[in-house]
């Protein structure tokens, strides 16, 4: 009986610590709001994972995240990314929009793209200032997304206040294909 008693007070309790917790937004929006702060952002920070297991991080300049959430940029064939991604291509992708001091954390898988009609259908006049041979002198990489992690209070989106963790959606491509990380 003495638990009984106990039992509103734990339920009040557990109120009280949800209803402090964030709503998630709809997937449909944190895309939107994600897409808003990728492009305010014109770089982004990628990260790799080197032979001897440590994070390698760079800027890009990438396209647009397309309506799949796969993110497109150029680079020289000889980087050290190349050879990251082909033996380890699970990777990151940060963008961040100082103005609503909002962020976008894109974790996904990576592929070489080395064939002329790929590199000229998805291909950023911007450039051609690094690369003047597009058969020879730039691969492209394309970042699948797995998940697109949002923060934005700016923008009405929260994260936990406890935790920190960000709300997050899975890219709608996820749900028709196998999205999910080789082991």
């Amino acid at each position: 009986m003495h638990a009984l008693r106990r039992l509103p007070l734990v339920s009040a309790a557990i109120l009280a610590l949800t209803s402090t917790l964030p709503a998630q937004a709809a997937p449909a929006r944190l895309d939107s709001i994600a897409r808003r702060i990728a492009a305010a952002a014109r770089y982004a920070t990628f990260v790799t994972v080197d032979g001897a297991g440590q994070p390698q991080v760079r800027t890009v300049q990438p396209l647009l995240p397309d309506t799949a959430w796969r993110v497109w940029f150029a680079t020289n064939p000889r980087t050290r990314k190349v050879r990251e991604i082909i033996r380890q291509p699970r990777v990151a992708l940060h963008y961040f929009d100082p103005s609503t001091e909002s962020y976008v954390a894109v974790t996904g898988r990576a592929r070489i793209v080395r064939d002329r009609q790929t590199k000229d259908a998805h291909w950023d006049p911007a450039w051609d200032a690094f690369y003047k041979n597009r058969d020879t002198d730039v691969v492209l990489i394309v970042v699948d997304a797995i998940r697109v992690e949002v923060v934005s209070p700016a923008l009405g989106v929260d994260s936990d206040p406890a935790t920190w963790r960000p709300q997050a959606f899975v890219p709608a491509r996820c749900e028709r294909e196998v999205c999910l990380p080789r082991r």
